[in-house]
């Protein structure tokens, strides 16, 4: 047994894990506990509206995409709170850009935790957990509140992307530590989620400016180590950057960090970010804002935009990657791919969904779904629900043949991943969260 498979062992053995420690009916991470989109969530309603299986609905204040994540009766999300910037310095700022997105300037930004009682969607906990009195700019459809907590035990680790990382006793709601030394130029502002492993809390920091990956002592805050990404990059700094969520898997008995930047998919150590491995997307590949899923050795991810790819890479040669097969047809930017039962579903941006053989990437079949997309869909109790920017949910059966089972509408705008535990999901919008049951 190696020392790195030994620590991974001891993690076990102590309770601590490679992922966050949850029960079944736990949610402690974007896209759930294997951070995969896949749900042990049963009897849940595939019908709902606005007055039609919606056990409670709770306003948000603020503005963020996080997805919710759960721990027993306690729902956790972020949010934030913004001060207009004055007009000449607003006029300033935009001319000194050489971003041309649409882009949104702020003199200020209140970065919020909010705990939600699960039973009754009421609001038992609001917290500031840090301020940025010059944040960056971010794009006119993102928020300061983007990246998706973790809650591990009594503690809630925030990411906030350039703006900063801190943690919430979820007890007390007191806020133990914040770290806001590892900056970059996002260009459209916070999107990856941070992944916890053993005492680290460990996120992507792909701006145009500089791309590394980061890892914090989750006890004191404290940078625990940094590396650069090695892989060579567009002479174009806007074709550089990246905002998706990494991976945590185990190969072997080997615990290694699946990390999709621009251009290149990792592989690092955890415990130290040593990089095992890197192999290019062999065609430009930037802005992905996805998490890649792992299957029976096997990593799926999407390349980003330009012209988004599947790619379905062999992960089981040590050290020595082999992609298997590519799909371009419609293939997501920004939402998330699910694999189930041999199966690997996904959402284009702009609503045409896909069902591919995970083995072989033959299609199974395509069709249009409508909507604009970057909500990740989940697999719960035999179906797919992907849920659109318009507040549209559209629950497809999960099986070989396309069949749309139930389209359901709420208010606001859906841009959070939905979570689903016991017999309910949950659903963020832009104005409030919901109790499907």
């Amino acid at each position: 047994m190696s020392w790195k498979s030994l620590s991974v062992f001891v993690l076990v053995q102590l309770g601590i894990g490679v992922l966050p420690v949850s029960r079944a009916d736990d949610w402690p991470q974007w896209r759930g506990p294997g951070g995969q989109g896949v749900s042990r969530a049963v009897d849940v309603p595939i019908r709902w509206s606005e007055g039609e299986n919606v056990a409670w609905k709770t306003p948000i204040r603020g503005l963020g995409w996080s997805s919710p994540v759960i721990l027993g009766d306690q729902i956790w999300l972020t949010t934030a709170e913004t001060v207009p910037a004055n007009k000449a310095e607003e006029d300033a700022r935009r001319k000194a850009t050489t971003n041309n997105q649409p882009l949104e300037f702020v003199g200020k930004v209140m970065l919020r935790a909010v705990c939600i009682d699960k039973r009754s969607g009421e609001i038992v906990k609001d917290i500031l957990v840090m301020t940025d009195d010059n944040p960056d700019p971010i794009h006119a459809e993102n928020s300061y509140a983007t990246p998706t907590p973790v809650i591990e035990g009594d503690r809630l680790y925030c990411h906030y992307g350039t703006h900063g990382t801190g943690c919430v006793d979820t007890t007390t709601g007191q806020v133990l530590w914040t770290n806001q030394e590892l900056r970059i130029n996002h260009e459209n502002g916070p999107g990856s989620s941070p992944v916890v492993w053993g005492d680290l809390v460990m996120f992507h920091c792909d701006g145009s400016n500089v791309q590394y990956v980061a890892a914090i002592n989750k006890h004191s805050g404290e940078v625990a180590w940094r590396v650069d990404r090695t892989g060579e990059l567009n002479g174009n700094p806007q074709l550089r950057k990246a905002y998706a969520t990494p991976l945590s898997v185990e190969i072997d008995g080997e615990a290694q960090l699946m990390s999709p930047g621009a251009d290149w998919i990792y592989s690092y150590d955890p415990v130290t970010g040593k990089e095992n491995w890197k192999l290019s997307y062999g065609q430009l590949g930037f802005s992905n804002a996805s998490r890649p899923v792992f299957h029976d050795g096997i990593l799926y991810l999407c390349t980003g935009f330009m012209k988004s790819r599947m790619l379905a890479i062999d992960c089981t040669h040590p050290n020595e990657p082999q992609q298997l097969w590519t799909f371009a047809k419609q293939v997501s930017a920004v939402s998330s791919p699910i694999v189930v039962d041999g199966r690997l579903y996904f959402i284009s941006d702009r609503g045409v969904a896909t069902c591919l053989d995970a083995k072989t990437g033959e299609p199974k079949w395509q069709s249009r779904v409508g909507g604009n997309h970057w909500s990740s869909p989940i697999y719960v109790d035999g179906f797919i629900v992907f849920s659109s920017k318009e507040g549209v949910s559209t629950v497809v059966r999960a099986a070989d043949d396309f069949e749309i089972v139930s389209r359901n509408q709420l208010d606001g705008t859906i841009m959070a991943s939905v979570a689903a535990v016991d017999s309910a999901m949950f659903i963020r919008t832009d104005k409030a969260i919901y109790r499907i049951e």
